[in-house]
């Protein structure tokens, strides 16, 4: 089973002016001659780490990561205005123009695959392919399978955890009540708010229960960031509208791309990668047998390695 490469140093890094109010960080790894690589992080709100730069060969590869809107070492943190999906694809079309790059391949998992996907469709001549980890397809029934009725059946005890920072009468529609608290005046209430919800992400997003990732994604930095901009994105529906990739999957029908997906993923169900691979002609569906949601599962990091080196082979016999 193959393992993430070696940590490596940006060769360079960057700051991106967007917006009056927005600035992205951006940090480019491994060979500047190399396939340009984007890694599209999920969330929204998650941002960039060290392992976000290690699923490609840097001697293959250029390795361009950056943080969305908002969160990781973009500011400012946690921000709400100016942000939203189409401003998102815009500013990944700005950092390829920044950066100089002709075309590259988009490499992204949970929202970032979604990310990616409506991206490709606004811009199909600026990707070379894609891989995709854990599909979200944002439509109003995966939004209900995590916040209203599924996923709450096979975690019922993390779920009462998170009722438990929402009192009864809002449990009626919690991704309006979190909403309420974590963009509320009170900072106690938000910040509770923001670990319960980063704290029942983390618990579906594994297979086997992880502390380290429950120690990440309820860090206060991380937990803000991460539950605000999620919640804003989930009450305006991700600012797409209902079965919006899927509709326009014909745009991008001839991309090459490959979809890695656990079976037992329990934020993004696998119907979700199926429904996708059906509507996309020149993609490879890989459901990968022990894992869950998460990039870092053995399973996972081992399909999407072999993804990125199937990606650079088919990349370099066709140039």
């Amino acid at each position: 089973m193959l393992v993430l490469f070696p940590e490596i140093k940006p060769y360079k890094r960057h700051h991106l002016k967007v917006s009056a109010i927005h600035e992205l960080y951006i940090d480019e790894t491994g060979n500047i001659d190399g396939i340009p690589v984007l890694f599209v992080h999920g969330g929204p709100g998650s941002g960039c780490d060290a392992a976000s730069r290690r699923f490609y060969d840097p001697e293959v590869f250029r390795i361009i990561t950056f943080d969305q809107r908002g969160c990781g070492r973009s500011t400012p943190h946690g921000e709400l205005a100016e942000n939203t999906t189409q401003l998102l694809i815009a500013d990944i079309e700005a950092i390829r123009g920044h950066l100089g790059i002709k075309q590259w391949v988009l490499f992204g998992g949970s929202w970032g695959s979604t990310l990616s996907l409506l991206y490709a469709q606004q811009y199909p001549s600026r990707v070379l392919a894609l891989i995709l980890r854990g599909i979200f397809l944002c439509r109003q029934c995966d939004l209900d399978w995590l916040y209203t009725d599924g996923a709450n059946r096979v975690f019922p005890d993390y779920w009462q955890e998170f009722l438990r920072a929402i009192p009864k009468a809002g449990h009626g529609d919690l991704i309006a009540s979190y909403y309420a608290r974590l963009t509320g005046e009170d900072e106690l209430a938000q910040m509770a708010a923001a670990k319960a919800w980063s704290a029942w992400e983390a618990n579906c997003s594994k297979l086997r229960p992880s502390a380290e990732a429950m120690a990440r994604f309820t860090n206060p930095h991380n937990a803000l960031a991460m539950s605000r901009i999620e919640i804003h994105y989930f009450m305006n529906k991700g600012f797409i509208a209902e079965n919006q990739i899927l509709d326009n999957m014909a745009s991008i029908a001839e991309i090459p791309g490959l979809i890695i997906h656990g079976r037992y993923d329990m934020v993004c169900p696998l119907n979700n990668a199926l429904d996708l691979h059906d509507r996309w002609t020149d993609s490879a569906l890989h459901i990968v047998r022990e894992a869950g949601h998460s990039a870092s599962e053995p399973g996972n990091i081992d399909a999407l390695i072999r993804a990125s080196q199937e990606i650079a082979k088919k990349l370099e016999s066709a140039s």
